[in-house]
């Protein structure tokens, strides 16, 4: 019988910038065996996050940092190899904290604990780590219950061609909203129209970015769905209406740097704007419900979505510059097995 191996990314220091795999120890083990109230899983996809980065910076956070020495923090999709839980079996495909390695002990518990994913036909499984998974629960959570998007309203979203700025706008558009999509490149601002059905695309990498974004909203911006930060949400915010809602999902453009960035809050002040951060801890209880109808819109084409896979854990590190490249459309992932 073939033994098996755990192949494991760990933490061995602190990255400045871009992340390379000289960041990481790789160790090789037996997989462990699961306690009670436990499974052992096989990871095949995992997922790639803005999050991650910022996971390995010693900074408060939402979660404690990576410390080094651990298996990166990540989550996944992966297969039960052995179960010491009711209600799981081998075979069942599951989304965890997988980790960057090849098997994990996953328990359930919360919004990103152990969670069964289920069989849908005409879905592939690895929409349960994009668009019916984490990231379109975080669209849906942010744009139906944070910001209560409606008809009428005008939206902008930031890294609109990513896997949570994709959905979001989208979600946006079944509400009745008018949307503005907001990402890197002239081709994917068309796709977001072509494709997507967003109302309007703009390229933040053009120089008339800002006189894009102003006659893509002649009478202002009711929502905002940020997942960038810095000079583009500067220039969003300038566009809203007063007592507008900001629905703040990220930052991914300081997540490779060494601190924070500084805002000038008076425009918000003078329109009276609602802004509030969310993150997946935030959506355990809304989770059953936000996978079932975003399954159900991508079933029905309301809803499309793309997957971006890199192949191989060691390519982990280089997959997640792809997200602060712009290099990916859609969900990024990185298939294990």
């Amino acid at each position: 019988m073939t033994q098996l191996v755990n192949r494991q990314l760990k933490l061995a220091r602190r990255p400045e910038g871009r992340v390379s795999l000289d960041d990481f120890t790789l160790e090789e083990s037996a997989p462990p065996s699961p306690p009670e109230g436990a499974v052992l899983a096989r990871t095949l996809f995992l997922s790639v996050d803005p999050t991650n980065r910022v996971w390995m910076k010693d900074v408060p956070q939402y979660m404690p940092p990576v410390a080094i020495g651990e298996v990166m923090r990540s989550g996944g999709l992966a297969e039960v190899v052995q179960s010491n839980i009711d209600g799981y079996a081998t075979g069942d495909l599951v989304f965890g904290m997988t980790g960057w390695q090849d098997y994990s002990v996953l328990k359930p518990g919360g919004a990103l604990g152990l969670t069964k994913i289920p069989s849908v036909a005409g879905l592939a499984p690895e929409k349960f780590l994009g668009v019916c998974g984490p990231n379109g629960v975080t669209a849906y959570v942010g744009m139906i219950d944070v910001a209560a998007v409606g008809p009428g309203d005008t939206v902008v979203v930031t890294a609109a061609a990513g896997s949570v700025g994709s959905a979001a706008g989208q979600i946006a558009r079944l509400r009745g909203a008018r949307v503005i999509g907001v990402a890197g490149g002239a081709e994917k601002s068309r796709k977001l129209v072509e494709e997507y059905g967003f109302d309007a695309g703009v390229d933040y990498r053009a120089e008339d970015f800002r006189a894009q974004l102003k006659a893509a909203t002649p009478d202002g911006v009711d929502v905002l769905f940020e997942n960038v930060g810095g000079e583009i949400m500067e220039a969003a915010i300038a566009r809203m209406n007063a007592r507008g809602r900001i629905a703040l999902s990220g930052m991914i453009s300081i997540y490779n740097g060494k601190g924070g960035t500084r805002y000038d809050w008076a425009p918000i002040m003078a329109r009276r704007l609602k802004l509030q951060a969310f993150n997946l801890i935030d959506c355990a209880e809304i989770w059953p419900r936000a996978a079932r109808e975003l399954a159900g819109w991508v079933r029905e084409g309301k809803i499309k979505a793309e997957e971006t896979i890199v192949d191989g854990l060691t390519n982990a590190p280089d997959a997640l510059n792809m997200l602060f490249d712009g290099a990916n459309v859609g969900k990024l992932l990185v298939r294990v097995a």
